[in-house]
């Protein structure tokens, strides 16, 4: 069994229900990691159909592109999804019959220890998706001040000891470089002591690095908007989440796009546009099963999102 076939794709039956593939559509997966949703998708649409799946992880692209070769019509670049305007325009696609985002690490992203993701697995702190990119989590750890290292603990962590943990991390890079998972690790361990938490203290500090590291929430936004001018009539978006900061993002951009309130003021002040583009299909999102859960841990947090265009 190969590596990529090892991957366990998150609520896949779930993505592929609410994808709704058509035999013969376009579709495009923007973060197409080891290829388990795109395999998926591919033996929906059948060789008439098209899939365009992007990804900005050199590895993940090499896995997919080995798992994916003979399974139907596919275009594989290495692309960020939020450049996915110009990648359909250069494609000359001017619409899609679907578009998948998952916005999620993979797992052998995260078992990987050179990748720097785990906080249980000694490694460089990298955290980077696009290797090729200069700035990695160690360079944010070693330059930052305590106070825009606790303000990204605060914004994108929701780190409640975010102070006392950036106060101790400027203290402990005087005495020794932090530069491995590791010691980031045991130094958050160091502010929470011995704990019965269900998850590792140092989870949204982790978290909070590889956005910043990544920009994963800075263009998210303006992804939804872009590719919902894409959609076609009747196509759909699935968006999968695996924290609270992004679910809230998709949660209001869908919101807005189905012609929404989202500001809550009183209805003579509201500045939102309320123009109607979309439809909501899952008005809460949809939660993995706790067979999937159990069987395969790291879905335990994810949301999906989707809606259908008018």
């Amino acid at each position: 069994m190969s590596t990529a076939t090892m991957h366990e794709p998150v609520m896949l039956d779930e993505v592929i229900y609410s994808l709704a593939c058509r035999r013969g559509g376009t579709y495009v997966d923007c973060t197409v990691g080891p290829g388990g949703h795109s395999e998926a998708v591919l033996r929906e649409i059948g060789p008439e159909g098209l899939l365009i799946a992007l990804d900005r992880d050199d590895h993940a692209l090499q896995l997919a592109r080995e798992r994916l070769t003979n399974g139907g019509r596919i275009k594989l670049l290495r692309e960020n999804f939020k450049n996915l305007p110009l990648v359909l325009n250069n494609l000359h696609v001017s619409e899609v019959d679907g578009i998948l985002l998952d916005l999620g690490i993979s797992s052998l992203q995260l078992m990987s220890p050179q990748r720097g993701f785990s906080f249980t697995i000694e490694g460089p702190l990298d955290m980077r998706m696009d290797t090729t990119q200069k700035l990695t989590a160690a360079d944010l750890v070693e330059q930052l001040s305590e106070k825009e290292l606790t303000e990204i603990f605060q914004k994108y962590g929701e780190e409640r000891k975010a102070r006392r943990i950036a106060q101790r991390i400027v203290q402990e890079r005087v005495l020794e470089p932090i530069v491995t998972t590791g010691r980031l690790a045991r130094i958050v361990e160091s502010i929470y002591g011995f704990s019965r938490r269900r998850i590792h203290p140092a989870t949204q500090i982790f978290q909070a690095l590889r956005i910043v590291v990544n920009e994963e929430l800075k263009s998210l936004k303006k992804f939804i908007r872009d590719a919902t001018g894409f959609l076609r009539v009747g196509g759909r978006m699935v968006v999968l989440t695996f924290h609270s900061l992004e679910d809230r993002i998709v949660k209001t951009e869908f919101n807005l796009l189905s012609g929404k309130c989202v500001c809550f003021r009183p209805a003579e002040e509201c500045i939102c546009p309320r123009e109607r583009l979309v439809r909501l299909l899952t008005r809460k999102p949809v939660r993995p099963t706790e067979e999937e859960v159990h069987r395969n841990p790291r879905s335990r947090s994810a949301k999906l999102r989707s809606v259908e265009k008018l």
